[in-house]
């Protein structure tokens, strides 16, 4: 794979998605640099998933989808959800990281949630832009994320994805462990 150039394709346009599966892919592999593009792709879930369940499917969905109508090497995708547990509300992602043959999921740490931000959500609005609001910020899904405003920068949205997409590209540098990823 040294030999020539990595591509990977994102199941979204959005840049801190981007950044993210290209900094882990090529610090697993050890690249200096990886073809790393995004496309559009639905995850046909609610824009606002609300439980694990959805927020992994849209996951895998829009993984499927590159798949479907791209050609790469890898395939990663990521969708953002929320769910309420016994100690409240929080949120987190999941990341599918596919080549032509296999899948496999990754999930983020969770980052618990302010009751009123999660009540908004329960409302039908989207996490970043009940975020913006809050904080007065434009387009932070873009940006740091909630994490980011949450947790005073010192984790970002783009650093909790880069950790997912390693932890889901275990299968793929062990195969000797996991068999075929």
């Amino acid at each position: 794979m040294r030999n020539r150039m990595i591509k990977v394709v994102v199941g979204s346009k959005n840049p801190v998605k981007i950044g993210a599966a290209k900094a882990a892919i090529c610090e697993m592999f050890a690249l200096n640099d990886v073809e790393c593009v995004g496309i559009n792709a639905p995850s046909g879930v609610p824009e606002q998933p609300m439980t694990g369940e959805d927020t992994q499917l849209g996951a895998i969905n829009r993984v499927k989808y590159c798949q479907q109508h791209a050609q790469a090497d890898y395939y990663v995708a990521f969708e953002g959800g929320v769910d309420q547990f016994e100690y409240g509300p929080a949120t987190f992602a999941y990341v599918a990281v596919a080549n032509q043959e296999h899948m496999s999921i990754g999930r983020s740490c969770q980052l618990p949630l302010p009751p009123l931000v999660y009540q908004a959500l329960q409302k039908g609005e989207e996490l970043g832009h009940v975020m913006d609001r809050l904080f007065n910020t434009d387009n932070v899904k873009q940006k740091g994320g909630a994490i980011g405003l949450l947790t005073k920068g010192l984790a970002t949205r783009e650093s909790v994805y880069h950790q997912a997409t390693l932890l889901a590209l275990a299968p793929f540098v062990n195969p000797d462990l996991f068999g075929p990823a």
